[in-house]
């Protein structure tokens, strides 16, 4: 009954400590930022700072932009304005760090 009872105390604390949990157990799994909502018109390109593909595991693809006030709209995948703006800043963004200027020697 002792080494029941002992057995059974090292089972239960190793459960309480282990970290490793299955990924279907998990319950925080979902990316932080999907959209649901989208905004339909354009927005000056100049008060564009940035822009990201939402998480592949979201529902709805999507484009994130930020603004110069931090603000974050969503623009569906689909919406050109979205799209060209998407390829311009990563192509300049992919161009300048190819550049002579930038590379450390």
């Amino acid at each position: 009954m002792k080494l029941f009872c002992f057995t059974l105390g090292l089972l239960l604390l190793t459960a309480c400590c282990c970290n490793a949990m299955p990924e279907a157990l998990q319950f925080n799994t979902a990316p932080g930022n999907c959209c649901f909502n989208f905004f339909t018109r354009r927005l000056p390109a100049k008060r564009v700072v940035n822009v990201t593909k939402t998480h592949s595991s979201c529902l709805n693809k999507a484009f994130i932009v930020q603004t110069i006030k931090g603000k974050q709209i969503c623009y569906r995948q689909t919406f050109q304005w979205a799209l060209g703006v998407y390829k311009k800043l990563h192509s300049d963004q992919s161009s300048s760090l190819h550049s002579p200027a930038l590379i450390a020697v």
